[in-house]
């Protein structure tokens, strides 16, 4: 994978999702009140909560909000029930997307990602057609001029996966989803802070694209983002910066 586009594509992304704040809150407020549902309130026993706990901090979520959603989730309140479905399909060429989705009305959620692949050049496939691209992983970044010696076997050490070392120099540290958190706080504590930290769905190869093709497939993932039932996109395309 090309490292200058790796770098590239996750900061355009992060830039475009920073763009979108006014949703931010509603996307953090499901992934409480599932991972809360599911795995219980008590954030130490519950790593997806927690995790989910700090996007809602770092989003600047006032405390008593993510207390009243863990609430509403583990049956202290009432409350609407999310579930999550995960939506597969094919971009602009052929590129590979998933869209995670969390809905309390799943006759509507399909149909509106299948109206949005159809009318932007995608296809929605079936289940299991595009996942088995992708690694489900903690994900790393470092920018360009990070010590690449010290942050290895400080990664390493902290029981990372890998550690890849792009052509621009950015470096990405890959672990388990369950070690994401252990290795993020080691390296925290070693002195490096990466520019994005998430569990994520990597792909493991990726489909350049350029051009009108780039133009094309980078509204197609614009408009699943903004879809309302959204949580997450991902996709295996390196798109093309425009000018």
């Amino acid at each position: 994978m090309a490292g200058h586009s790796k770098w590239a594509n996750i900061q355009h992304r992060k830039g475009r999702q920073d763009e979108k704040r006014g949703k931010v809150w509603t996307r953090v407020i499901r992934e409480i009140m599932v991972a809360a549902r599911q795995g219980g309130g008590d954030i130490s026993a519950n790593p997806r909560l927690r995790l989910a706990i700090d996007k809602a901090k770092a989003a600047n979520m006032p405390a008593d909000t993510i207390k009243r959603n863990v609430d509403k989730a583990t049956g202290n309140l009432e409350g609407v029930s999310y579930e999550e479905i995960r939506y597969e399909g094919y971009g602009i060429g052929g590129a590979a997307i998933i869209v995670d989705c969390m809905t309390d009305n799943r006759v509507r959620t399909v149909a509106e990602v299948r109206h949005a692949f159809s009318k932007y050049g995608g296809n929605l496939g079936t289940e299991g057609s595009v996942a088995f691209q992708f690694k489900h992983c903690g994900q790393l970044l470092f920018a360009p001029g990070t010590d690449e010696d010290k942050l290895m076997e400080a990664a390493l050490e902290a029981g990372a996966e890998d550690v890849i070392t792009g052509d621009d120099g950015s470096i990405e540290v890959l672990t388990a989803p369950g070690e994401f958190e252990t290795v993020k706080e080691a390296l925290a504590g070693a002195g490096f802070q990466p520019e994005v930290a998430e569990v994520t769905m990597r792909a493991e190869n990726t489909i350049e694209l350029a051009g009108e093709d780039a133009q094309r497939m980078q509204k197609l993932l614009d408009v699943l983002e903004d879809l309302d039932d959204t949580q997450a996109v991902y996709h295996n395309a390196e798109i093309e910066e425009q000018a």
